[in-house]
């Protein structure tokens, strides 16, 4: 391709936001940006404080923010015109409460859930959801720390760790059905053929160890064509280019998935992942030329 006229502009995210995972989020992104100068583009690469002190901007950005600031500010280029991939719309929406809320009406195969005011009694909502365990996820951000994704064996429990969301100003919170069945971890790139799966606790891939929750995986039969197309279909409605997330395989070959976050690390796959992110990157590039 002949060298575009714009620099890409691409930025880090910041390692609060990485929990265990800072190394590899770190190496996705590089690996990235390596691909894109391999296909002649000029990158220059910014932490993500960076891109807020230093009121740095572009034409087109890739990114892995994840600090609201940074969002709102991403929001603001965008509006102005430049291309971001992740959209910071996307981003945004990848967090529990507006996933949750888009994932369900969109009907995409998701658990029972119910959303949650931390400084309200849930009992009554609880009540009707008739499930035997549940997990409790603050539901204003992506997950920081371990405990804001929480497993609750019973409903005082959860109550329980409610009221420790509240303590800790987290204002509310998604609360799940548990699923019983196989974990399975994927990722996936819009506009390429990628798509990866595989079981976290067989590989020991893990983030806060919730993954002995369900177990080794039984490996039931599930059709991965499916599970990717509706993947694909998260990925649009959430505004998601570069995604992964988990799902739970039921013993009849059913999924519904139960995260689905903006840009995760790739760790098992990222040598074959990060090829495709830039493919992903220069097609949107192009198609603003023309569009």
């Amino acid at each position: 391709m002949n060298k575009p006229i714009d620099k890409i502009i691409g930025i880090k995210r910041q390692t609060k936001y990485s929990p265990n995972h800072v190394g590899n989020d770190g190496l996705i992104f590089s690996l990235t940006a390596d691909n894109l100068r391999k296909m002649g583009y000029e990158v220059e690469e910014y932490a993500e404080n960076e891109f807020l002190e230093d009121n740095i901007e572009g034409r087109y950005i890739f990114n892995m923010v994840r600090d609201k600031q940074s969002i709102s500010r991403l929001q603001r280029l965008e509006d102005n015109g430049s291309i971001v991939v992740n959209s910071a719309y996307g981003i945004e929406n990848c967090s529990r409460t507006k996933m949750t809320h888009l994932l369900l009406d969109n009907h995409i195969p998701h658990p029972n859930s119910i959303f949650v005011n931390t400084t309200e009694d849930p009992t009554a909502e609880l009540q009707k959801m008739h499930a035997k365990a549940f997990w409790v996820k603050r539901g204003d951000s992506h997950a920081i720390h371990r405990e804001d994704v929480t497993y609750a064996r019973n409903m005082e429990e959860v109550k329980d760790i409610v009221r420790e969301f509240a303590l800790r100003d987290i204002p509310n919170a998604v609360v799940n059905e548990h699923l019983i069945g196989d974990l399975v971890k994927f990722y996936g790139v819009a506009d390429t053929d990628f798509f990866y799966w595989f079981y976290p606790f067989d590989l020991s891939h893990s983030k806060f160890g919730l993954e002995e929750i369900n177990g080794a995986a039984q490996e039931f039969k599930f059709s991965v064509e499916e599970l990717k197309k509706t993947c694909d279909r998260a990925g649009e409605i959430l505004n998601v280019k570069i995604y992964g997330g988990d799902c739970i395989v039921d013993e009849k070959g059913n999924f519904k998935i139960i995260d689905f976050n903006d840009w995760p690390s790739f760790a098992p796959c990222r040598d074959a992942a990060a090829p495709k992110i830039a493919e992903c990157i220069d097609k949107n590039i192009k198609y603003s030329f023309i569009s």
